[in-house]
């Protein structure tokens, strides 16, 4: 899937790129907005634009998307807290918006939910499912939101099913690489396990968790 991106931090800008690639996306990155504002038209799938960048500005790049894309998602990040540019963005289509600070993976998130279409919903067993759009489990009919960082980790489990994912890359993913103790480690998986209340989650002494596929 390609997606475009329009960021002028060039930090941030490549922290998000970085990992939307390492997740089997195709980016293309911008940090002028008349840059991006003259290549929207190159069969992207998926939108991620700034409001306040050089020339063009991302409020007015979403309305020429929507001036020929009815349907394809757009996502807003931005710092204003001005409730008028919020407003304007709801108005002229965007389909969700991202205030800064926040984590890439929440970013990731809403891409997989907004924008991957043949993900929506992923049967994780006959019994157990997960949808995409809502971000809910579905566990024998039952529905069940999950947290922030639960979706997190059921993600990037589930990316690397059947492989060991080690601590430090659940500490990177999940908490942004934010220290961590084990402990909490375990807690969240423990709140996670008892989600999908099937045993799908397999635990390494001290050194991580995979998660595998019921027979």
């Amino acid at each position: 899937m390609k997606i475009l991106l329009l960021e002028d931090n060039e930090r941030l800008n490549k922290t998000i790129s970085l990992k939307l690639k390492l997740n089997g996306y195709e980016v293309h990155s911008f940090v002028d907005g008349k840059e991006a504002f003259d290549n929207i038209s190159e069969g992207y799938s998926c939108f991620v634009l700034d409001i306040n960048v050089p020339k063009v500005n991302g409020i007015k790049i979403l309305q020429e998307i929507r001036r020929f894309y009815e349907d394809v998602p757009v996502i807003i990040i931005s710092a204003t807290t001005e409730l008028e540019y919020i407003k304007k963005s709801y108005s002229f289509g965007c389909n969700d918006y991202i205030k800064k600070p926040f984590f890439v993976d929440e970013l990731e998130i809403k891409i997989d939910r907004l924008c991957n279409v043949h993900k929506k919903i992923v049967k994780l067993h006959k019994d157990v499912s997960f949808d995409f759009r809502q971000s809910t489990l579905l566990v024998d009919g039952k529905e069940k939101k999950l947290t922030l960082k639960e979706n997190l980790l059921l993600n990037l489990l589930w990316k690397h099913k059947n492989d060991l994912v080690g601590y430090e890359t659940i500490e990177y993913h999940v908490w942004e690489g934010e220290p961590v103790s084990i402990e909490a480690i375990r807690m969240l998986v423990a709140r996670l396990k008892k989600n999908l209340e099937k045993c799908f989650i397999k635990s390494y002494s001290n050194r991580g968790y995979a998660f595998k596929e019921l027979e």
